[in-house]
């Protein structure tokens, strides 16, 4: 019996891994989202246009070494020596075949825009380990950083071509902007989110991936700011391409859809107003995209960021977190506050920052539970279940057959010479008398038809019980 239940369990949990990972769980919503995330073919409506476009694609046979349109996965080195120029116009392309030539499952690309080495790397590790084919990842790094981790990490050559980055300048968004067309270039990527060093998850990964790859629209921070820091800080030399009720403010941490991460590599018409006019004390990154978003596709982007981070102590940075600060408690308070999420209340934010390196071996403690794979978990469930009701099945042939059990000398004849109980076709003996003897095991073995032993002193079952 209890064999039998070990086999059923492993049936059970087979089938419960595939039913999880099958596109009908994870992509429930995929059918009536079709003009945003179609899986074939691939239509999107672009902003201000009634037509439908195709996705951008790589040519085939393009001479930097990149992967051409009809691979099935992401080259394992992206390094390029494209202009950015170049780059954009090639990440800006749609192809005219609407079908792909392979069955494309959508991806999530993870843009990081750091200044050297990741420090809570193996946070992320843990994170995307299990979910290969779901997920891309680019690196925009200082130039002059060119160390590679291991050819075992995920990270290991995925760091783009860079250039210098400086904070509120426009080099920020020329990096942000060059993030986004090395991860067009893979067309299998469908949503792209914008992430810092000191940026970590705070939900595991199939949460997060089924929470974008559904969702109905891109997460934009933008709003109308009144103070100086966000009405002062518009320039009227940007009329009248760009009004002062056109001007938006925003977190520079951004998630989009294919279609608007085309967008914000496609604009010649507003980046070089704000490249001209946009300079401190305005900030670009906080103005570019949250008024270029408000311009093209409000209608698209939810006006909201889902990277928390921490400004109630004032200044011009937010919070920097420490060891200290760091415990299970702390990180659900972000993960149970509640947004709107395709019509319906849901979490806000999947991401949090600023997290010094400090915090990687608390981070590392609290992961297990944080970033748990729900199939592990489910599993683990099953088993033990199936563990337990072996064991009350156990406990129960016991209680009602004790004689049963096979290591229990006291329950047989010490006159036992004899190896073996005396058996017959289609009889289970339950215990060997106690007249019973080698001899008389003899005189059955030699004659069938001879009865040495009493029917009161057997007991007959029915095998097939």
């Amino acid at each position: 019996m209890a064999i039998f239940v070990v086999i059923l369990g492993m049936f059970i949990n087979v089938h419960v891994k595939k039913f999880l990972v099958s596109e009908e769980v994870y992509f429930p919503q995929l059918n009536t989202l079709s003009q945003f995330y179609p899986w074939s073919p691939p239509h999107y409506i672009f902003c201000n246009s009634s037509s439908p476009s195709l996705l951008p694609v790589l040519p085939t046979n393009f001479s930097t070494g990149i992967t051409g349109s009809t691979s099935r996965e992401s080259p394992r080195d992206i390094w390029h020596s494209m202009s950015d120029e170049e780059l954009m116009w090639h990440a800006s392309m749609v192809p005219g075949i609407k079908e792909y030539p392979y069955k494309r499952t959508p991806k999530v690309a993870f843009m990081f825009l750091t200044r050297g080495e990741l420090p809570l790397a193996p946070l992320w590790e843990k994170f995307f380990k299990g979910h290969e084919g779901l997920f891309s990842i680019y690196i925009h790094t200082s130039p002059e950083f060119t160390n590679e981790p291991p050819n075992s990490s995920v990270f290991y050559k995925r760091r783009i071509p860079s250039k210098p980055v400086q904070w509120g300048r426009v080099t920020m968004i020329d990096a942000e902007r060059r993030l986004l067309a090395n991860a067009l270039l893979d067309f299998s990527n469908e949503r792209f989110v914008l992430l810092s060093e000191s940026c970590i998850p705070i939900f595991n990964f199939t949460t997060i991936y089924n929470y974008l790859i559904n969702s109905k629209k891109s997460f934009v921070s933008s709003f109308d700011d009144p103070r100086p820091i966000g009405r002062g800080r518009y320039n009227k030399r940007m009329w009248p391409a760009i009004t002062i009720s056109d001007w938006r403010k925003g977190s520079q941490w951004f998630e989009v859809n294919r279609k608007l991460a085309i967008e914000m590599v496609s604009d010649v018409t507003y980046y070089p107003i704000f490249r001209d006019h946009c300079l401190p004390p305005c900030y670009m990154d906080e103005h570019y995209f949250a008024t270029l978003m408000n311009k093209l596709c409000p209608e698209l982007t939810t006006g909201r960021t889902i990277t928390w981070v921490d400004w109630s102590r004032g200044g011009p940075h937010p919070t920097t977190f420490v060891r200290k600060d760091v415990s299970k408690a702390f990180l659900n308070r972000i993960r149970d506050s509640r947004c709107s999420y395709n019509g319906k209340s849901s979490t806000c934010f999947l991401f949090a920052r600023k997290f010094h390196p400090s915090t990687l071996q608390p981070l590392m403690s609290i992961a297990p539970k944080l970033l748990g794979n729900v199939i592990t978990t489910i599993s683990w469930v099953i088993w033990f279940l199936i563990a337990m009701y072996a064991i009350v099945d156990y406990v129960i042939w016991l209680a009602l057959f004790p004689h049963d059990y096979p290591c229990n000398p006291e329950k047989w004849s010490k006159n036992t010479s004899s190896t073996s109980a005396p058996s017959n076709p289609g009889i289970q003996y339950r215990f060997k008398p106690s007249s019973y003897s080698a001899a008389a095991d003899d005189d059955i073995l030699n004659d069938s038809s001879s009865s040495a032993l009493s029917v009161n002193d057997v007991a007959k079952i029915d095998p097939e019980t």
